[in-house]
């Protein structure tokens, strides 16, 4: 098939035309089931004025294919931390694939990395490298059960996502094709809420394998409670794994384990630890972490054994990437800019008066946003014009995550149109969001039917 479309970007304009990205739209979904490899990414998620295609990037900024450019927030749904094509880790990666990416026996780098994550990460013994996050959650999961022998797994109710695999999203309401007998071994307690958690373990004593979520999420752990739910798996013969995708290198260095002082027993990481290229990690003690391994007599786990799990140049890209956080105030940035975003939306919030139809919630380092409508009920439809009226202020912000390219100059052109977006947003309020939205109200991503 040949194409019709230029792929590279228009020249830039001074006014928004997604000409070309609707041209290819239904072509994408003609190819690709939902028209896009992300289900975050698709065009159910997104207004209909909005940028069907990326191009490029550069720092903090990106250019469709229609030649318009944009600040972007999200960076990759938080994959890309210090800037999209940051120049130190492009070149580390290029030289690496120069060398070969991918041989018959381990490369040198693979230890060379390992060595590295396990300086930086308290309490880990062993490491093992993937290409997603939801190859090591899965992977710490089954681990959990060979260590433990038990069926059952927990996890937490109140948290959006921590696999693509059937234990976790056959749970969700998207959860077609998978068997309920693997559903029904996935038990759900709430965050911060001790009680709950304690009643699962009293109702299935001995069969829990471990205990999975997010250490911190959008809410911060109560006072103890990460404490005490170590000290509740414990007692109870437990594993407790911290899912650090997207708290590992955004709260801490070490991750939100080290920022609230509580160690698991297994840990997994991704998003940020390669700056946008497709790596993850496994972490934790070395008497469950041997399971995979050659010097044990148990029962082998067959752990994470993928032709590209260590491509070298995904390797080299995050080995340059952690010596950056080491060298240069990565995390504090991102704290910093976050705080200086956070403050001048609110001030806006506060001068049109609509502070409780429109709230910031996460660390700065984290940021997302709620939208409500004249009721105060969490509304789509002003989700929906909200990134509506940003992107024609040309800010690409599905959450409000900044990454350590975010100049100052950036976020204050971005608390500019948030302003004016926060302006059309208060007379929707009264008006009705329908005299204002352009197309249909973006959609949960986990839903029953299209």
């Amino acid at each position: 098939m040949t194409s019709v479309l230029n792929l590279t970007a228009a020249p830039v304009s001074s006014t928004l035309d997604f000409s070309r990205s609707r041209t290819l739209q239904p072509r994408a979904h003609t190819l690709i089931p939902g028209g896009a490899h992300t289900y975050a990414k698709g065009d159910d998620q997104f207004p209909e004025q909005a940028p069907g295609f990326i191009v490029r990037g550069k720092g903090c900024h990106v250019w469709d294919l229609d030649g318009n450019e944009f600040i972007e927030y999200g960076m990759g749904l938080r994959s890309v931390t210090l800037g999209h094509a940051y120049e130190p880790v492009v070149e580390a990666a290029y030289r690496q694939m120069q060398l070969g990416a991918n041989f018959n026996r381990p490369a040198a780098i693979e230890v060379e990395l390992a060595e590295a994550m396990l300086e930086i990460i308290d309490g880990a013994d062993m490491v093992k490298f993937a290409k997603n996050g939801s190859d090591v959650t899965t992977a710490a999961v089954k681990l959990a059960r060979a260590y433990t022998g038990r069926d059952l797994i927990a996890i937490c109710r109140d948290q959006p996502f921590f696999s693509t695999d059937d234990w976790f999203i056959g749970t969700t309401a998207m959860n077609a094709g998978i068997p309920r007998a693997i559903t029904e071994m996935t038990l759900k307690f709430g965050y911060n809420d001790l009680h709950s958690l304690r009643e699962l373990f009293d109702r299935h004593p001995g069969q829990i394998a471990c205990v999975l979520f997010e250490a911190e999420a959008i809410t911060p752990p109560a006072p103890n409670f990460l404490y005490q739910v170590k000290q509740l798996c414990e007692q109870n013969g437990s594993v407790l794994i911290f899912d650090e995708m997207i708290t590992g290198f955004r709260w801490h260095l070490g991750g939100a384990q080290k920022f609230h002082g509580v160690v698991p027993h297994l840990s997994t990481f991704g998003k940020a630890l390669g700056n946008g290229f497709a790596i993850a990690a496994l972490m934790g003690k070395r008497d469950i972490m041997r399971l995979g391994g050659l010097d044990h007599d148990q029962p082998r786990v067959f752990l994470l054994s993928t032709t590209h799990g260590a491509e070298t140049h995904a390797l080299a890209a995050s080995l340059k990437t952690l010596r950056i956080y080491r060298e240069e105030p990565v995390i504090d940035s991102l704290w910093t800019q976050g705080e200086r975003l956070r403050a001048g939306i609110e001030e806006s919030l506060a001068r049109h008066r609509i502070a409780k139809h429109f709230e910031l919630a996460g660390r700065p380092c984290n940021l997302i946003y709620r939208t409500k409508d004249r009721d105060g009920t969490p509304s789509q439809a002003f989700r929906t014009l909200f990134l509506q009226e940003l992107i024609r202020g040309r800010v690409l912000a599905p959450s409000f995550v900044v990454s350590f390219s975010h100049t100052d100059e950036d976020v204050d052109r971005t608390i500019e149109v948030v302003d004016r977006a926060l302006n059309v947003y208060a007379r929707s309020l009264e008006d009705g969001v329908d005299k204002y939205l352009v197309g249909c109200p973006v959609k949960p991503v986990n839903r029953t039917y299209a």
